[in-house]
C-alpha cells in the first residue's frame, strides 16, 4: 500500500522544491488539465509561476500551499488563497488542484482537498469558493466533497490546447 503524506509547505520548502513543483504543473497541463495554462507551456513557464505567483503568497502568509507525497515522491498540490478584500475575512478560495497523471485515481486530490478544508477552518475561514472548467473530471470530485454549483458561465477560458472556449462552473463550500 503506498503511503500518502501531505505536508503544509513554508517559503523556504516551495523554493527548494520549485523545480518539482514546477515539473507537476508542466505534467498537468500537458495531460489537459484546466488550470488557467495553454500550450505549448515550457518548464520555465511553469517554474515562473510558483516562484512569481505561488512564492510571494505563501510568503506573504495569505497563501497556504498543500503538497501530497506518494512513497516520498511529489503527486499533488493545492492553494488556499486567503487573499480576500476586507469584507470577505471569512472566505477563501481554492486554487490549482493537481495530481500528477501517474498518481491519479488514488485518492490524492480527496486528502489534499481535507487538508485544505483543515486549513481553512485553521485560519478562520466558513465559505470556500472555486471555479472549475464545466464537464471537466474535477468537478464529481467536488460534489462528492460536498461543494455545490452557483452557476456557469460560457465560453470563460480556453482549454488547455488553446483551441476551444469552454464553460466554467463556480462552485462552493460552507465550512
Amino acid at each position: 500500500m503506498p503511503r500518502l503524506e501531505i505536508a503544509l509547505f513554508d517559503t523556504a520548502q516551495t523554493e527548494a522544491w520549485q523545480l518539482e513543483l514546477a515539473e507537476l504543473l508542466h505534467a498537468c497541463v500537458h495531460d489537459g488539465a484546466s488550470i488557467h495554462f495553454v500550450q505549448p507551456f515550457p518548464i520555465e513557464q511553469a517554474s515562473a509561476f510558483w516562484r512569481d505567483k505561488t512564492l510571494p503568497g505563501v510568503a506573504g502568509g495569505h497563501r497556504a500551499l498543500l503538497v501530497a507525497f506518494v512513497d516520498g515522491e511529489l503527486a499533488g498540490s493545492v492553494q488556499l488563497d486567503c487573499d480576500t478584500p476586507p469584507n470577505q475575512p471569512h472566505r477563501a478560495e481554492v486554487c490549482k488542484l493537481m495530481v500528477h497523471p501517474r498518481h491519479r485515481r488514488r485518492g490524492v486530490a480527496r486528502a489534499l482537498m481535507t487538508r485544505l478544508e483543515e486549513q481553512a477552518r485553521t485560519r478562520g475561514r466558513s465559505l470556500l469558493t472555486l471555479d472549475t472548467a464545466s464537464g471537466d473530471k474535477a468537478e464529481p470530485l467536488y460534489r462528492a466533497l460536498a461543494y455545490r454549483t452557483a452557476g456557469q458561465i460560457p465560453g470563460y477560458a480556453l482549454d488547455a490546447r488553446g483551441e476551444t472556449l469552454q464553460a466554467t462552473t463556480l462552485m462552493y463550500k460552507i465550512l
